[in-house]
């Protein structure tokens, strides 16, 4: 499938063959976010965004950062925290809304949450957020921070689905 040139309000952007979810550039230019894993260099991330998930049904949509168990997660950007949340597939979750309200940074399997953290506390980027750990449908062999960037409108509900950007480019400079 190649990629379909698209214009919007905030910027050049491409999308998949189908017209459904962004898979390159956002109105952010490459490097512009904090990696969210203490100690991890660009050159230890991985890009999984397109690989398959559940039997090859869906794509994954975020990058696995592979860390050890425990290892500090921080925010990649400023915001609101929007929503501490658990669920079968992410385990324990933070949803971290950017100053505009457009973008959503999602940050899944934590192992604990940072001490104070609350649903509507500011972060800067470097904000404790939590640890690294294997919660929700993580293997325990393989502790890692789930990291999804999303696209949604100032108005959408934390949960809404919305368009999911490659994490990727915006954490390391090429």
């Amino acid at each position: 499938q190649g990629l379909i040139p698209a214009v919007s309000r905030s910027g050049a952007i491409a999308l998949d063959g189908d017209g459904t979810r962004i898979v390159a550039a956002t109105n952010a230019p490459r490097g512009t976010l904090t990696i969210p894993v203490v100690g991890i260099t660009p050159a230890q991330l991985v890009d999984t965004f397109t690989q398959a998930r559940a039997g090859g049904a869906r794509v994954h949509d975020a990058i696995d950062i592979m860390a050890p168990e425990g290892r500090p997660v921080i925010a990649a950007g400023p915001g609101t925290v929007e929503k501490l949340f658990f669920s079968q597939q992410g385990g324990k979750t933070v949803y971290v809304r950017s100053p505009d309200r457009t973008i959503i940074h999602y940050y899944a399997h934590l192992k604990d949450y940072a001490q104070g953290l609350a649903e509507g506390q500011q972060v800067r980027a470097g904000t404790p957020l939590g640890t690294v750990g294997w919660s929700g449908n993580a293997s325990p062999d393989a502790p890692h921070l789930h990291f999804a960037v999303m696209r949604t409108t100032p108005q959408a509900a934390w949960y809404t689905r919305a368009v999911a950007l490659n994490p990727y480019p915006l954490l390391v400079r090429r």
